[in-house]
């Protein structure tokens, strides 16, 4: 039998009569997760300035390189060897030329110039050449000899600015005062909304902000921005597809791959005390380093469920986390020691709501916050770039 009653679709055009059916809940797809700074966590201590500064130091060099590209009487038994730093070596220094295993005796040090005695010990002379690298395994010194000439470091103070990051609240009084849907508090939510934002450009910039070339410490008419991770590597930058290219085969190409990865981080182990514990990448690099398990995956008929995922890396030179941040560059991958980096607000600046005074019906005010980057030993870090997004 048909229905004869009143139905929904009876109560005209418009349905006036019907009660909105308007879920409680307000559903956000804008990317706002910050991982890396998720991953830093809080800083031990605020900035307590707009120039934040910091002391490096670092010990005395045990490696150089040769500087000369004519040997005479022949590279095999040339004695006088000249160098890019002089000041490196003392009379006495033991220095193996890398890629060999002799071991030559300097006896006499003028300017850059180094007085050998080739094959000491009994090792077998090598073949040198320009470029080469040269370790100075130690130094020995002569029983009842004077004592040494003093050589030091300098500690160097390296600094960072201040950035303020701040974006404005204003809700009229009818929009308080009239029941919303989802929304308890309208000056809340807002408040909530602009707080993601911020936190958002707060990673962005930690990763990729830039200082300006003149005035970095800003002005009237100057705004002061902090120096991103990207912009304080420059010892270890690699560029596979071009160099400088790190010791480890498979650096012929632009894509990312294990024997990239680990020269990279064999390259940054060599040459400081860092321990890369994070690696930072956006989703196309991501792909790639889930893809190194590829060829060793095995699954039984029974399984159901496919893993295709690297959150953590293991290799020789440390064990990392794999970050997954959407502001790393798509064609970089960052390598750092967490240890050394930390992301702090000016004291008491850190981000918090600021009532304004209203010049008419509404409630207005600002989120704000100010921070810097603290990156200690840039040479701790690493970064590969000119990477190609699929094979």
């Amino acid at each position: 039998m048909a229905f004869t009653g009143k139905a929904t679709y009876s109560a005209g055009a418009d349905l006036p009569e019907i009660a909105e059916d308007v879920s409680d809940i307000i559903g956000i797809v804008s990317p706002f997760e910050t991982a890396l700074l998720d991953h830093l966590g809080d800083p031990r201590r605020p900035a307590r300035s707009t120039v934040h500064e910091w002391l490096e130091d670092e010990l005395l060099p045990n490696r150089d390189a040769i500087d000369q590209s004519v040997f005479s009487p022949s590279p095999e038994a040339a004695t006088a060897i000249t160098v890019l730093n002089g000041s490196f070596f003392e009379v006495g220094d033991q220095v193996r030329p890398q890629g060999t295993r002799e071991v030559m005796l300097v006896t006499a040090i003028s300017g850059d110039t180094l007085t050998v005695a080739r094959g000491y010990g009994g090792t077998a002379p090598a073949e040198l050449e320009d470029g080469q690298g040269l370790i100075i395994i130690g130094g020995a010194a002569l029983e009842g000899a004077e004592k040494p000439d003093v050589r030091f470091t300098n500690r160097v103070r390296r600094a960072n600015f201040t950035q303020i990051f701040t974006k404005t609240v204003e809700v009229s009084g009818s929009q308080l005062a009239a029941q919303a849907i989802g929304v308890a508090d309208e000056l809340d939510y807002q408040k909530q909304e602009r707080m993601r934002e911020l936190l958002r450009d707060l990673e962005n910039c930690v990763i990729n902000g830039v200082a300006p070339e003149s005035s970095p410490q800003g002005g009237a008419s100057v705004r002061r921005t902090m120096k991103g991770i990207i912009s304080h590597i420059t010892t270890n930058r690699f560029e596979p597809a071009t160099g400088p290219i790190p010791p480890g085969d498979g650096f012929n190409t632009n894509l990312l791959n294990e024997a990239v990865l680990n020269g990279a981080l064999r390259a940054i182990w060599e040459n400081s005390s860092a321990q890369i514990d994070t690696i930072v990448v956006n989703g196309a690099q991501k792909r790639r380093i889930n893809e190194f398990i590829g060829d060793s995956r095995a699954y039984s008929s029974r399984e159901t469920n496919f893993r295709d995922l690297v959150s953590t890396y293991a290799s020789d030179f440390g064990v990392a986390r794999v970050v997954l941040s959407r502001w790393v560059p798509s064609d970089c991958v960052l390598l750092l020691d967490s240890s050394r980096i930390e992301v702090m607000p000016l004291a008491g600046r850190s981000f918090h709501f600021k009532p304004l005074a209203s010049g008419g019906d509404s409630e207005i005010g600002q989120v704000i916050g100010e921070y810097t980057l603290e990156m200690r030993n840039e040479a701790a870090h690493g970064l590969i770039e000119g990477l190609a997004l699929a094979a």
